[in-house]
């Protein structure tokens, strides 16, 4: 199974994604790490992304999810996947782009895929706000956070989503993030003990 986890930025994709895999075992993609030089170049100037410079590095994590799924991997990987066209890119890669002058063809495209879930991981502005202000060291400075609010397309139950109030403790999200994984996968060998810790 794999899980992305997604939100705007600030918000602890890294963090419990960390620390599920270092409790679970499983690999962490952080999808920072994928993003081309002239996208970090651009967010440490204070420019917002736009849709064709996300694109490269969206189709390269659609490819980290395909190696993942078929070597049939669990896996956890951070990544913002903002709207909804996002996340069907990397699920479903090039084929979401296909004759994107219309939605028909890309309403033939189901939300999810059965083995792929989103950790939504969603907070108050000013909360993230003051969180990125603290942060140091990432290239993402606080003042590109209203950019990524304003595209923001929250997913919907049908995109196989968890939502996660990052006003709760990273402890607190992860064991329901791991009865989530034995909800799915009661075979997955952790037993509800394990879950529940």
């Amino acid at each position: 199974m794999i899980y992305i986890i997604m939100g705007v930025s600030g918000c602890g994709k890294s963090s419990l994604g960390m620390f599920l895999s270092e409790k679970l075992g499983w690999p962490f993609h952080e999808g920072d790490n994928y993003h081309p030089w002239e996208n970090i170049e651009k967010m440490a100037h204070g420019e917002a992304l736009t849709d064709k410079d996300r694109l490269p590095w969206l189709l390269k994590l659609h490819e980290v999810i395909e190696r993942e799924r078929s070597s049939g991997s669990d896996a956890f990987l951070a990544c913002s996947a903002l709207k909804r066209q996002y996340r069907q890119i990397l699920l479903y890669g090039s084929t979401a782009l296909s004759d994107s002058s219309s939605d028909s063809h890309r309403d033939i495209l189901p939300p999810t895929l059965p083995d792929v879930f989103f950790l939504y991981l969603h907070g108050d502005y000013d909360l993230i706000y003051q969180r990125m202000v603290a942060r140091k060291g990432h290239y993402m400075g606080a003042d590109l956070l209203r950019s990524q609010f304003d595209v923001l397309e929250p997913p919907s139950d049908e995109e196989n989503v968890l939502s996660l109030d990052i006003r709760r403790g990273i402890t607190d999200m992860a064991g329901e993030v791991q009865r989530h994984i034995v909800s799915q996968k009661p075979t997955s060998g952790m037993n509800t003990s394990e879950a529940a810790d």
